[in-house]
């Protein structure tokens, strides 16, 4: 799935709901298309507050995780707005959260697995590997097995 896509299954939190909601979105998208249009006019930077308010991120280990320099996240945040490509990647960690919090039913246990060395993934924290969308796949393919009960 594209890192637009919305989840294919519902999620306790929701990924607008990580990304601030209605109040920083102006809309919640109900559709991959809602976020595509979303994602081309360029996510408000309060977004970027609303996430690392909810999993306890900090701005360096956001801007690592979606492959933004905090320099450039400190000048997006004066210009009020992501570029296309960076609202991409912010959407990206937002999925990557929302399906953590579903697979281990805890916003908390989730984030501690996406900072927590996995041998499944070569010994890296998941959350290193959210730069990339390979490496994206690739937890999204861990936590699927750790939903299904297979060694992940």
């Amino acid at each position: 799935m594209s890192p637009a896509a919305a989840p294919t299954a519902p999620s306790a939190l929701a990924i607008d709901d990580l990304l601030g909601g209605q109040p920083v979105l102006a809309t919640i998208p109900r559709s991959a298309l809602d976020w595509i249009t979303l994602i081309r006019l360029g996510i408000p930077t309060s977004a970027i507050d609303a996430l690392t308010r909810l999993t306890h991120l900090s701005r360096s280990e956001l801007a690592a995780a979606v492959g933004i320099p905090e320099r450039t996240l400190a000048r997006r945040k004066r210009e009020g707005r992501l570029t296309s490509e960076e609202s991409s990647r912010l959407i990206r960690l937002a999925r990557v959260v929302a399906r953590g919090e579903e697979v281990f039913e805890d916003l908390e246990a989730a984030i501690h697995w996406l900072q927590s060395a996995n041998a499944a993934l070569g010994g890296v924290t998941p959350l290193s590997l959210l730069d990339t969308d390979i490496g994206t796949e690739g937890v999204m393919d861990t936590l699927g097995r750790i939903e299904q009960g297979i060694f992940a």
